[in-house]
């Protein structure tokens, strides 16, 4: 069987995760990307991947498709326009679309005040108010404002980074920060668990810490999926962020992928499932079983060392695999030493990321905040 996959920059997740599955799964896999040369060994087509009709072209010049999947935020809406093309399973490229433009997201659920902008400037908004790109990923550019004039000066830094682009600005929603997890195949849907994730100081979104979450509050996890149902979402894997203020659980953003930054890896060793293999045979048209098999006592948690300056990095710990008082640590760096970098106020300041995984939380903890105590990151000016 023949998996196109629709990918631009590589990823841990696709580099990690899903294409060692095709390969266990035995599938033959053809990569369309506009990055041909960073997928060395594969069998690589260079397409304008953000074209669905380039998309199609390409597959049609080819081989017959018997599965198209991406992993990218960027392309959910040409993988499931392409796949519809040739009559193969996919998302919904309506629900794609809501998920990737955060404005429409907001139209769509009506439960949140918005509103898109051009061009700085001052609004009369429930202050304080969060400001990002309508169609961004990873925290970038995404800030607390707390008055019309910063709203004109941030606005006016984010439009000359992003010419031409267009900036949602929303009400800023209280609350605990948490992910939801989930898998289905348009007819089962699992829900694998979540994570607490820990942000660093307004103004900025950075994330810093994700610790597992088994399992949510039923009431939380129904608010949640009742809004997932509203936008459509329920084929292939899927990443919501969402806050719970006083019981309530809104939205913050639909990933309509896996969970990424190594949390998918992360996930699929500690549920002990075939995770990144499930999710590639949803969209080769196979059904999801009605129980998965997963392990439901693991405890674990992500850390991500973060620069908090410009600079070059000189000295930063390996790459590491280490068992402590029955926790599985594995350090991965994500910067290599001697490359200079600015500051970004986003997860593009992460230096390295840390996978603990255990039985018991506690030991969990005790076992990541020791590891990094005893390691140093030094970048100088």
């Amino acid at each position: 069987m023949r998996l196109y996959l629709l990918a631009l920059n590589p990823t841990d997740s696709v580099a990690d995760g899903f294409l060692p599955a095709a390969a266990r799964l035995g599938l033959e896999v053809t990569v369309l990307t506009d990055q041909p040369e960073s997928y060395p060994g594969l069998d690589v087509l260079a397409c304008d991947v953000r074209d669905f009709r380039a998309v199609v072209s390409a597959v049609s010049g080819h081989h017959r498709p018997d599965g198209i999947f991406t992993n990218s935020d960027h392309l959910q809406v040409q993988a499931a326009l392409a796949a519809d093309y040739f009559g193969l399973p996919g998302k919904d490229w309506r629900a794609a679309l809501r998920c990737k433009d955060k404005a429409e997201m907001r139209r769509w659920l009506g439960d949140v005040w918005s509103v898109e902008i051009s061009a700085p400037v001052a609004l009369d908004a429930p202050y304080p108010c969060v400001l990002k790109p309508r169609e961004g990923v990873a925290s970038e550019d995404v800030v607390l404002v707390g008055g019309p004039e910063e709203l004109v000066a941030r606005a006016g830094e984010i439009f000359a980074r992003r010419p031409g682009s267009v900036l949602v600005v929303e009400e800023y929603l209280p609350g605990e920060l948490y992910t939801l997890e989930t898998l289905g195949d348009g007819h089962v849907r699992h829900v694998l668990g979540g994570f607490h994730t820990e942000v660093s100081a307004p103004p900025v979104f950075i994330e810093e810490r994700m610790t597992f979450v088994p399992e949510h509050p039923a009431p939380v996890v129904g608010q949640v999926l009742a809004q997932l149902d509203a936008l459509g979402v329920g084929f292939g894997i899927c990443h919501t962020e969402f806050v719970v203020h006083e019981g309530r659980a809104r939205i913050i953003e639909v990933n309509y992928r896996a969970i990424g930054d190594q949390c998918d890896l992360l996930l699929a060793r500690l549920l002990d499932i075939p995770l990144f293999e499930h999710v590639l045979q949803v969209h080769l048209g196979q059904a999801l079983p009605a129980d998965l098999g997963a392990r439901r006592d693991g405890a674990a948690r992500l850390d991500y060392p973060c620069a908090d300056r410009a600079g070059t990095l000189v000295s930063a710990p390996p790459a590491t695999d280490l068992d402590v008082d029955g926790v599985r640590l594995t350090y991965r760096p994500l910067r290599e030493t001697g490359s200079t970098h600015p500051l970004y106020r986003t997860n593009r300041d992460y230096l390295g990321v840390l996978r603990a995984t255990g039985t018991d939380q506690e030991t969990v903890d005790k076992a990541a905040a020791a590891f990094l105590a005893e390691r140093r990151w030094e970048i100088q000016p």
